[in-house]
């Protein structure tokens, strides 16, 4: 098939990839140019895990190709993905759609013959009959052009296996039987046979999916961290309480990860948005329990900066304190939310000096937070430190010798915020370790 995708960050430039991949011809459409550039020299403008060998692998081979203008885009093909950023709307706690509906706006007056345009992007609930509305106000094809959703459900440097080999496939549509059905059949006919569950439902419950999977992600992900609260005022482990829980398969292990909780752009974002559209619906009775899954992630880095005043003698004045990690989580360079860069700012902000590492995410912090230091070196980087935190779990700093650091600190204690490092190794290199849950 020849297909486009609109919009080509994080969402919009790995779809494009993967569909070639499957072995469609695909034009990537991005308004910024100096992205476009560097896509169709076979880049990503960011980083995610495999995403750049196969850009550069469709892009040599003519079958993947980007470009600026909806012009182009909408006589490329008859099948348009949508897959625009829809982030918080600064100071609210709701979905910024700007960037989708001027993508719709100025993509519907080129779509002179049937269309189906299949929207990614995450949106509020009744999201879709305006998109339709607009495409069939402004598109000369007019009501040929058709609507249709299919959410994503991508993990950050796992994305390329999440979109090749999705554990589900979520197609929305107005009606049943529909040629926008078909199309997106035949796109993704080989995930299909591939054995992926594919769910074929209405817009509005195509629309609720990726908030309410989310929505659920972010409460399991606070349950255990309420506990860690509870295992700290009793003496108790939460690592080996959600080890315990996890045995039960109507729990499961799978996400339930005590530590300093969840961050990125997806997470917090949708939790809050879900909780908006619910009010908004008369339903906020419902979003009581999701409400307290946001409280309880952000007093999480509140309990890193207490541990961390309480070890150094109840000021952080004056304090030099080395934190490994500034992505949200590892394999990506993403900031968005950062619980790393925001324990990093508090800490700052009490009067330390914040020296940060990070394998791939430097750069990005460095522009939104140059209040802080940063050292490419994680060994070099703990250089005269009183403290330092483990707080973004790269398996780089998990195979570091403790033993190689403990000359270069000032003091030789470590705060490990998400579990992973080896307590007894630690400590038998002469470190005074503390982890979040733990005794």
């Amino acid at each position: 098939m020849k297909l486009t995708v609109i919009g080509c960050g994080y969402l919009g430039a790995t779809h494009a990839a993967c569909m070639a991949e499957l072995g469609h011809d695909v034009l990537g459409m991005d308004s910024d140019t100096d992205k476009v550039h560097v896509l169709n020299s076979g880049k990503a403008p960011f980083f995610e895990r495999d995403l750049d060998g196969l850009l550069a692998k469709h892009t040599a081979s003519g079958r993947l190709k980007f470009t600026a203008s909806y012009a182009e885009a909408a006589h490329f093909a008859d099948l348009h993905f949508i897959g625009v950023g829809t982030p918080q709307t600064p100071g609210e706690d709701t979905y910024d759609l700007t960037h989708l509906y001027s993508a719709v706006r100025q993509l519907a007056p080129r779509l002179t013959s049937p269309a189906v345009v299949a929207v990614k992007s995450t949106v509020p609930v009744g999201t879709a009959p305006r998109v339709a509305e607009i495409l069939h106000e402004f598109a000369p094809a007019g009501d040929r052009v058709e609507v249709a959703w299919n959410p994503e459900f991508l993990r950050e440097s796992f994305a390329i296996e999440d979109t090749l080999r999705p554990d589900r496939l979520v197609l929305g549509f107005q009606a049943e039987n529909t040629w926008a059905e078909a199309m997106l059949r035949q796109c993704f006919e080989k995930i299909i046979e591939a054995g992926a569950p594919t769910i074929v439902t209405d817009w509005a419950t195509a629309e609720l999916a990726k908030g309410a999977a989310n929505s659920f992600l972010a409460t399991k992900i606070s349950f255990i961290n309420a506990m860690a609260e509870i295992c700290e005022k009793s003496y108790a482990d939460v690592h080996q309480l959600a080890e315990i829980l996890g045995h039960d398969p109507r729990i499961g292990r799978s996400g339930m990860r005590p530590g300093l909780g969840f961050g990125g752009g997806c997470l917090p974002k949708d939790i809050r948005g879900f909780i908006t559209q619910a009010s908004k619906l008369g339903a906020e009775a419902a979003t009581g329990i999701l409400r307290e899954a946001d409280a309880v992630n952000t007093r999480r880095r509140e309990a890193v900066v207490n541990l961390a005043r309480e070890h150094l003698d109840g000021d952080l004045t004056g304090k030099r304190i080395t934190i490994w990690g500034a992505a949200f989580k590892p394999n990506t360079d993403d900031i968005r939310d950062s619980p790393a860069l925001a324990v990093a700012r508090k800490l700052h902000e009490s009067g330390a000096t914040v020296t940060v590492t990070d394998p791939k995410a430097l750069d990005n912090a460095r522009k939104t937070h140059p209040e802080l230091d940063y050292i490419e070196d994680p060994i070099a980087a703990v250089q005269d430190a009183d403290l330092l935190l483990h707080v973004t779990e790269w398996a780089e700093f998990g195979h570091i010798d403790p033993h190689r650091l403990a000359h270069r600190t000032a003091q030789t204690l470590v705060i490990d915020c998400r579990g992973t490092l080896n307590p007894d190794t630690w400590r038998q290199a002469g470190w005074t370790y503390r982890v979040l849950g733990r005794p």
